[in-house]
Protein backbone atom coordinates (compact mmCIF):
# COMPACT_ATOMS: atom_id res chain seq x y z
CA UNK A 1 0.00 0.00 0.00
CA UNK A 2 1.31 3.47 -0.83
CA UNK A 3 1.95 5.78 2.09
CA UNK A 4 0.47 9.24 2.39
CA UNK A 5 2.63 11.90 0.77
CA UNK A 6 3.11 15.59 1.34
CA UNK A 7 2.24 18.17 -1.33
CA UNK A 8 4.70 18.07 -4.20
CA UNK A 9 6.03 14.62 -3.31
CA UNK A 10 5.58 11.95 -6.01
CA UNK A 11 2.67 9.66 -5.06
CA UNK A 12 4.59 6.55 -6.07
CA UNK A 13 7.33 6.90 -3.44
CA UNK A 14 6.95 4.69 -0.42
CA UNK A 15 8.99 3.86 2.63
CA UNK A 16 10.01 0.56 4.15
CA UNK A 17 11.58 -0.07 7.53
CA UNK A 18 14.95 -1.30 6.30
CA UNK A 19 16.58 -0.12 3.05
CA UNK A 20 19.85 -1.79 2.20
CA UNK A 21 20.39 -1.30 -1.52
CA UNK A 22 20.18 1.13 -4.41
CA UNK A 23 19.21 -0.17 -7.86
CA UNK A 24 19.67 2.53 -10.47
CA UNK A 25 19.21 3.16 -14.18
CA UNK A 26 22.00 4.37 -16.46
CA UNK A 27 20.96 6.58 -19.38
CA UNK A 28 19.20 9.75 -18.27
CA UNK A 29 20.03 9.18 -14.60
CA UNK A 30 23.80 8.73 -14.40
CA UNK A 31 24.15 10.54 -17.72
CA UNK A 32 22.64 13.66 -19.21
CA UNK A 33 19.00 13.32 -20.36
CA UNK A 34 18.68 10.83 -23.20
CA UNK A 35 16.90 13.38 -25.39
CA UNK A 36 20.00 15.62 -25.19
CA UNK A 37 22.23 12.73 -26.26
CA UNK A 38 19.93 11.83 -29.14
CA UNK A 39 19.62 15.43 -30.33
CA UNK A 40 23.42 15.69 -30.47
CA UNK A 41 23.47 12.66 -32.78
CA UNK A 42 20.55 14.02 -34.81
CA UNK A 43 22.51 17.18 -35.51
CA UNK A 44 25.79 15.39 -36.26
CA UNK A 45 24.20 12.85 -38.65
CA UNK A 46 21.78 15.39 -40.15
CA UNK A 47 18.76 13.22 -39.32
CA UNK A 48 15.31 14.71 -39.81
CA UNK A 49 14.02 15.13 -36.26
CA UNK A 50 10.32 14.95 -37.13
CA UNK A 51 10.84 11.67 -38.97
CA UNK A 52 12.82 10.27 -36.05
CA UNK A 53 10.01 11.12 -33.62
CA UNK A 54 7.38 9.67 -35.97
CA UNK A 55 9.30 6.38 -36.21
CA UNK A 56 10.71 5.90 -32.72
CA UNK A 57 7.99 7.64 -30.71
CA UNK A 58 5.37 4.90 -31.19
CA UNK A 59 7.97 2.20 -30.45
CA UNK A 60 8.80 3.86 -27.13
CA UNK A 61 5.17 4.50 -26.24
CA UNK A 62 4.39 0.83 -26.78
CA UNK A 63 7.59 -0.28 -25.06
CA UNK A 64 6.40 1.18 -21.76
CA UNK A 65 2.67 0.69 -22.32
CA UNK A 66 0.43 -2.32 -22.72
CA UNK A 67 1.89 -3.97 -25.81
CA UNK A 68 0.93 -3.70 -29.42
CA UNK A 69 -1.56 -6.21 -30.85
CA UNK A 70 0.91 -9.05 -31.18
CA UNK A 71 3.27 -7.04 -33.40
CA UNK A 72 6.91 -7.37 -32.39
CA UNK A 73 8.19 -4.04 -31.12
CA UNK A 74 11.78 -3.50 -32.32
CA UNK A 75 12.65 -1.87 -28.99
CA UNK A 76 11.42 -4.91 -27.04
CA UNK A 77 13.44 -7.23 -29.27
CA UNK A 78 16.60 -5.11 -29.02
CA UNK A 79 16.42 -4.60 -25.27
CA UNK A 80 15.90 -8.31 -24.59
CA UNK A 81 18.69 -9.29 -26.97
CA UNK A 82 16.22 -10.99 -29.32
CA UNK A 83 17.65 -9.12 -32.28
CA UNK A 84 21.19 -7.93 -32.89
CA UNK A 85 22.31 -4.33 -32.82
CA UNK A 86 23.05 -4.58 -36.55
CA UNK A 87 19.52 -5.80 -37.28
CA UNK A 88 17.98 -2.96 -35.30
CA UNK A 89 20.27 -0.42 -36.94
CA UNK A 90 19.21 -1.57 -40.40
CA UNK A 91 15.53 -1.44 -39.46
CA UNK A 92 15.84 2.07 -38.05
CA UNK A 93 18.08 3.42 -40.81
CA UNK A 94 15.62 2.26 -43.48
CA UNK A 95 12.88 4.33 -41.84
CA UNK A 96 14.82 7.54 -41.23
CA UNK A 97 15.72 10.33 -43.64
CA UNK A 98 18.48 12.91 -43.65
CA UNK A 99 17.87 16.63 -43.99
CA UNK A 100 20.34 16.78 -46.89
CA UNK A 101 18.68 13.91 -48.76
CA UNK A 102 21.61 11.56 -48.32
CA UNK A 103 21.40 7.97 -47.08
CA UNK A 104 21.23 7.15 -43.37
CA UNK A 105 24.20 4.92 -42.59
CA UNK A 106 23.06 1.88 -40.62
CA UNK A 107 26.48 0.55 -39.58
CA UNK A 108 27.35 2.01 -36.17
CA UNK A 109 24.12 4.03 -35.94
CA UNK A 110 23.43 3.21 -32.28
CA UNK A 111 27.02 3.83 -31.29
CA UNK A 112 26.87 7.26 -32.90
CA UNK A 113 23.51 7.89 -31.23
CA UNK A 114 24.37 6.88 -27.68
CA UNK A 115 28.12 7.03 -27.12
CA UNK A 116 27.95 10.80 -26.69
CA UNK A 117 26.13 10.52 -23.35
CA UNK A 118 27.83 12.69 -20.72
CA UNK A 119 28.17 11.24 -17.19
CA UNK A 120 26.80 13.25 -14.25
CA UNK A 121 29.65 13.43 -11.70
CA UNK A 122 27.33 14.26 -8.80
CA UNK A 123 25.36 11.04 -9.31
CA UNK A 124 28.58 9.02 -9.54
CA UNK A 125 29.69 10.51 -6.24
CA UNK A 126 26.32 9.82 -4.64
CA UNK A 127 26.70 6.13 -5.43
CA UNK A 128 30.25 6.04 -4.10
CA UNK A 129 29.17 7.76 -0.89
CA UNK A 130 26.31 5.31 -0.34
CA UNK A 131 28.58 2.32 -0.98
CA UNK A 132 31.00 3.75 1.54
CA UNK A 133 28.18 3.66 4.11
CA UNK A 134 27.45 0.01 3.39
CA UNK A 135 24.61 0.39 0.88
CA UNK A 136 24.64 -2.31 -1.79
CA UNK A 137 24.34 -0.97 -5.35
CA UNK A 138 23.24 -2.36 -8.69
CA UNK A 139 22.95 -1.00 -12.20
CA UNK A 140 19.72 -1.96 -14.00
CA UNK A 141 19.70 -0.70 -17.57
CA UNK A 142 17.66 -1.37 -20.70
CA UNK A 143 20.34 -1.64 -23.34
CA UNK A 144 20.43 -0.55 -26.98
CA UNK A 145 23.62 -2.55 -27.38
CA UNK A 146 26.29 -2.71 -24.72
CA UNK A 147 29.57 -1.57 -26.25
CA UNK A 148 29.26 2.04 -25.09
CA UNK A 149 28.79 1.49 -21.37
CA UNK A 150 31.90 2.75 -19.53
CA UNK A 151 32.49 -0.59 -17.84
CA UNK A 152 35.83 0.49 -16.41
CA UNK A 153 33.80 2.66 -14.01
CA UNK A 154 31.55 -0.18 -12.86
CA UNK A 155 33.73 -1.86 -10.17
CA UNK A 156 33.91 1.44 -8.30
CA UNK A 157 30.14 1.97 -8.54
CA UNK A 158 28.23 -1.30 -8.47
CA UNK A 159 28.06 -4.59 -6.62
CA UNK A 160 25.95 -6.03 -9.47
CA UNK A 161 25.29 -5.06 -13.09
CA UNK A 162 22.15 -6.02 -15.01
CA UNK A 163 22.10 -5.12 -18.71
CA UNK A 164 18.78 -6.10 -20.28
CA UNK A 165 20.13 -7.54 -23.52
CA UNK A 166 22.57 -9.74 -21.59
CA UNK A 167 19.89 -11.31 -19.36
CA UNK A 168 16.98 -11.55 -21.83
CA UNK A 169 14.71 -9.37 -19.70
CA UNK A 170 13.81 -5.71 -19.78
CA UNK A 171 12.18 -3.05 -17.66
CA UNK A 172 9.31 -2.78 -16.81
CA UNK A 173 9.06 -6.59 -16.59
CA UNK A 174 8.76 -7.66 -12.95
CA UNK A 175 11.28 -10.46 -13.34
CA UNK A 176 14.19 -8.14 -14.07
CA UNK A 177 13.67 -6.20 -10.82
CA UNK A 178 13.57 -9.44 -8.86
CA UNK A 179 16.71 -10.59 -10.67
CA UNK A 180 18.60 -7.42 -9.72
CA UNK A 181 17.57 -7.76 -6.07
CA UNK A 182 18.58 -11.43 -6.03
CA UNK A 183 22.05 -10.54 -7.30
CA UNK A 184 22.38 -8.34 -4.23
CA UNK A 185 21.16 -11.20 -1.99
CA UNK A 186 18.16 -9.11 -0.97
CA UNK A 187 14.40 -9.11 -1.27
CA UNK A 188 12.97 -6.30 -3.44
CA UNK A 189 11.48 -4.65 -0.36
CA UNK A 190 14.97 -3.75 0.85
CA UNK A 191 15.84 -1.93 -2.40
CA UNK A 192 15.39 1.62 -3.67
CA UNK A 193 15.00 1.89 -7.44
CA UNK A 194 15.78 5.05 -9.43
CA UNK A 195 14.81 5.60 -13.08
CA UNK A 196 13.87 8.48 -15.36
CA UNK A 197 11.00 6.46 -16.89
CA UNK A 198 7.96 6.61 -14.64
CA UNK A 199 6.54 3.30 -15.92
CA UNK A 200 9.70 1.55 -14.76
CA UNK A 201 9.47 3.15 -11.32
CA UNK A 202 5.86 2.05 -10.93
CA UNK A 203 6.77 -1.49 -12.01
CA UNK A 204 9.55 -1.63 -9.42
CA UNK A 205 7.13 -0.49 -6.72
CA UNK A 206 4.79 -3.24 -7.84
CA UNK A 207 7.58 -5.71 -7.03
CA UNK A 208 8.00 -4.26 -3.55
CA UNK A 209 10.82 -1.75 -4.12
CA UNK A 210 10.79 1.88 -3.04
CA UNK A 211 10.64 4.04 -6.15
CA UNK A 212 12.26 7.35 -7.01
CA UNK A 213 11.35 8.96 -10.33
CA UNK A 214 14.45 10.84 -11.47
CA UNK A 215 13.75 14.24 -13.02
CA UNK A 216 16.55 16.33 -11.53
CA UNK A 217 19.92 15.43 -10.03
CA UNK A 218 19.55 17.59 -6.92
CA UNK A 219 16.07 16.25 -6.17
CA UNK A 220 17.20 12.65 -6.56
CA UNK A 221 20.19 13.27 -4.30
CA UNK A 222 17.91 14.80 -1.69
CA UNK A 223 15.47 11.87 -1.84
CA UNK A 224 18.23 9.25 -1.59
CA UNK A 225 19.79 11.12 1.32
CA UNK A 226 16.44 10.96 3.10
CA UNK A 227 15.81 7.30 2.31
CA UNK A 228 19.26 6.18 3.48
CA UNK A 229 19.53 8.61 6.37
CA UNK A 230 19.95 5.78 8.89
CA UNK A 231 22.83 4.11 7.08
Amino acid sequence: MLTAVSPGEPPYDRDVRQLNALVIDWGGVLTQPIVDTVRRWIAADQIDWERYVAVVGPWLTDAYGHGGDGVVNPVHALERGECTVAEFERTLADLLIRTDGGPVIADGLLSRMLSGGTPVPAMYQMIRDLRGRGVRTALLSNSWGSDWYPRDDFPDLFDAVVISGEVGMRKPEARIFRHAAALLDLEPGHCVFVDDVEANVKAAIGCGMTGVHHTDTALTQQRLTELFANR
